[in-house]
């Protein structure tokens, strides 16, 4: 038998048992490495701190991650998120999210900042050859979901049926019914899919943590539209706050509601937006530190039409 220390990072008490300098180590390593979308990601994850450092078990691993998928979100960035949790308390998991994101989101903002020197016949071609790069990835990513999430006809017809209403109507809210409906039909459908079991995590909070966070969750979903007018910073983290919040199924779907964020109301080109988002596949970490492009841009489009960043 393993002792918790090994395996899940607490001690018998259920206090976290390691460093958030370590923490910040491992994961800065795995921001500079990680490569290849969320998917890859887990598969770092599970090698680097199962097999490697154990600091937890492999049942304990898949059942971290199915609870990460089951939320809305970035599945990898949750996932680091809570194991620096596991491993060092709040302070390693704010470690583990800093060190895993920012070396991406420095490299993206650079890239936002040079993009508009890009210009003339090489800075077309390379535009344009991200834009192929963002095609394939989306693809790819959309091959890899469908073969692991719908391996039969039932599974596969809901699919269908999802993809077509989201491209008729192609609303972010739209996406969120589906969602819902997606778990009803699932309890319908889909009963005879079932679990494997797992070991029970060690979390060094309680429910009264859970409970605050889910209060600060909520005061943000409901006061940043409140917030807003429509313009400047405030709406810009309100429509990135939103698509965090409702985006369920990895990093490619959250596109349309990032793109209803900052291109419909003309902050960001369609041109600019596939150029960033291409860029962002061939960095590694988070593919979400597109976020941080995203905001560059934005940030340039106001300066250059001389509304003021504050506006709310």
């Amino acid at each position: 038998m393993q002792s918790p220390h090994s395996m899940s990072g607490t001690d018998a008490a259920g206090k976290s048992s390691g460093s958030a300098w370590q923490v910040f180590l491992t994961f800065l390593k795995l921001g500079f490495t990680s490569f290849g979308g969320p998917v890859a990601h887990i598969g770092y994850f599970r090698t680097e701190l199962v097999e490697k450092q154990r600091w937890l078990s492999d049942s304990q691993f898949a059942q971290l991650l199915a609870i990460c998928q089951f939320l809305p979100g970035p599945a990898s960035s949750q996932m680091g998120f809570s194991l620096g949790l596991m491993r060092a308390g709040w302070r390693g998991a704010f470690a583990a999210f800093l060190a895993f994101t920012a070396p991406s989101v420095v490299l993206m903002m650079l890239f936002a900042l040079c993009l508009p020197y890009f210009s003339g016949e090489t800075g077309a071609a390379v535009i344009h050859g991200l834009k192929i790069v963002a095609l394939a990835v989306v693809a790819q990513g959309v091959l890899g979901m469908s073969r692991q999430l719908c391996p039969d006809n039932t599974r596969a017809g809901m699919a269908l049926l999802a993809a077509a209403v989201v491209l008729i109507v192609g609303t972010a809210w739209v996406q969120l019914l589906l969602v819902l409906l997606g778990a009803v039909a699932g309890i319908w459908l889909c009963r005879e899919v079932k679990p494997e079991p797992a070991a029970a995590l060690q979390v060094p909070y309680g429910s009264r943590f859970g409970i605050a966070c889910l209060a600060v969750f909520a005061l943000l979903f409901v006061g940043l539209p409140l917030m807003s007018g429509g313009e400047g910073i405030v709406a810009a983290m309100q429509g990135f706050y939103q698509a965090g919040a409702l985006v369920f199924g990895g990093g490619h779907v959250v596109l349309p509601m990032l793109e209803d964020a900052v291109v419909a109301p003309g902050w960001v080109s369609a041109e600019d937006f596939l150029a960033g988002y291409g860029a962002a596949q061939a960095l590694p970490g988070p593919m979400f530190s597109f976020a941080a492009y995203l905001g560059v841009c934005c940030l340039t489009a106001w300066a250059a039409s001389a509304v003021p960043c504050w506006r709310c």
